[in-house]
């Protein structure tokens, strides 16, 4: 039997994958509070794979790596003929997103099945292609196909928490253990809709701060408004930004929804009587900080409201304050996310040096009190956390062999981008290897409550896999 005549074992996939879906409420990956435990699920894949190794007398070779406790990766490969002509499957994540029982329809820690439909934390993402390329393994250690090429499947720890290093794959590249894929394509089987995904976005997330003075907003002309220099501020810096970092001519090739961008998204203030110039407010586009920054201002808001007049007039008297802003902006992966921070805060230090040059909003609005020695101040501050795009390699075999598959096996070939991040597939680039994405969830239910995904589509996206394999030991 060769590779192509593979299929996929309907009774054999559920069962495990019922097995890792049980398992789903110990691998959410939500630190402090909930730190998965990947060898929960680590132990299903072992169950199946172990009788087929080496150290049994079967032809693959099983790896269980790990580098915090309870927290494994697996490597299982299936030794091929010639050396240096490998392909491998990366990218299957034994963690998932969080779940609220009492948000969803069924219970998403048990597999159920409707139809089609197979429910559950993690059917999607990732648990899904966990028991998928698990599968693929199993399959071709009980067939024994004789192929040139070695096929390579590295299931991982810690994919949906990007920021906690040393764990997963990232830890396996630093070790070496993945040195060998990069001799042949790497499939980072990790997303949806059954079609190749060859773009992701970059993001870097920050903080502009305005500094102005605090006072009676029947008195404007006394004050220095931090909100109407902060939104003029904001103006000129996207003006520049997007004449700097145009839409690329590369984006429409790979499918972008949109060019890069630079957008405020949500804006906090502390509170305040309606008659004075406020002296702080916030734009985030971060959920979790904006509502622990709402929770900051509310609190101090409610302070404010237990004092008398006189104390809190005190309190916030005419002294500078400030307005710390913050912006997410997305990056195609044409342009160097490093590059645009630095231009921002190029143009945050000359606006600074020409305060008096920005567009004021009325005839008493002004930046710059000289009677009294004041000037408006800008400063800019980025998250630690910013992330570089992804464009896969349009000229690589691996990629020819992505879209034939797709189209034999799906009917037609749609490559696509996205606006999301993928930290760790840009890592694996920039470590050498030829990277390109696929997957067969459903992209609706990513990180959404009532996930699911589709058993034809897993039957199909084997398919596809085999397709692979085929083309590329041929």
């Amino acid at each position: 039997m060769g590779v192509k005549d593979l299929q996929l074992q309907e009774d054999s996939f559920i069962s495990l994958l019922s097995k890792l879906i049980g398992e789903a409420k110990y691998l959410q990956n939500n630190p402090p509070d909930l730190v998965p435990k990947e060898d929960r699920a680590a132990r299903h894949v072992l169950e199946v794979l172990e009788p087929l190794s080496s150290d049994q007398g079967g032809p693959l070779l099983v790896d269980h790596v790990s580098y915090h406790e309870g927290r494994g990766n697996i490597i299982v490969e299936y030794p091929g003929t010639k050396e240096g002509k490998v392909v491998s499957f990366v990218g299957c994540h034994m963690d998932v997103v969080t779940a609220n029982p009492e948000d969803w329809e069924f219970d998403p820690f048990s597999l159920s099945i409707d139809g089609d439909k197979l429910r559950g934390r993690g059917t999607t993402d990732c648990l899904g292609h966990v028991a998928l390329v698990t599968e693929l393994m199993r399959l071709l250690g009980t067939t024994k196909p004789k192929l040139k090429t070695t096929v390579v499947a590295v299931f991982i720890a810690n994919e949906e928490n990007s920021s906690v290093r040393g764990v997963g794959v990232d830890a396996l590249v630093e070790e070496g253990r993945l040195d060998k894929l990069k001799s042949g394509p790497l499939f980072w089987i990790d997303t949806a809709d059954k079609q190749p995904c060859i773009g992701t976005g970059g993001m870097i997330a920050w903080k502009l701060r305005a500094t102005g003075k605090l006072f009676h907003s029947g008195l404007p002309h006394k004050a220095i408004n931090p909100l109407e220099l902060c939104m003029e501020a904001l103006k000129e810096i996207q003006s520049r930004f997007y004449k700097d970092f145009p839409p690329h001519v590369m984006e429409a090739r790979y499918g972008f929804a949109t060019p890069s961008t630079m957008k405020p998204t949500q804006w906090t203030y502390p509170g305040g009587g309606i008659n004075q110039i406020p002296g702080e407010c916030t734009i985030s586009g971060d959920c979790s900080r904006y509502w622990d920054l709402w929770e900051m201002c509310r609190t101090m808001s409610q302070s404010l409201g237990t004092m008398s007049r006189s104390a809190r007039d005190r309190t916030q008297s005419d002294a500078l304050t400030s307005i710390p802003t913050t912006i997410s902006d997305w990056i195609t992966p044409f342009y160097s996310v490093s590059d645009v921070a630095k231009k921002i805060s190029r143009y945050v230090d000359d606006i600074n040096v020409n305060i008096e040059n920005l567009d004021t909003r009325g005839p008493v609005s002004n930046y710059h009190l000289p009677e009294e020695g004041l000037r408006g101040r800008l400063t800019i501050e980025f998250d630690d956390m910013m992330l570089e795009g992804v464009a896969c390699n349009l000229d690589s075999l691996g990629y020819h062999a992505l879209c034939k598959a797709t189209e034999e096996v799906i009917g037609v070939v749609k490559p696509y981008s996205i606006t999301g991040s993928l930290p760790l597939i840009r890592d694996l680039q920039d470590n050498g290897f030829d990277v390109q994405t696929a997957g067969y969830g459903v992209m609706a239910t990513y990180h959404a409550k009532n996930e699911y995904c589709l058993l034809s589509d897993f039957k199909q996206g084997f398919e596809v896999l085999t397709s692979i394999i085929t083309q590329l030991n041929e």
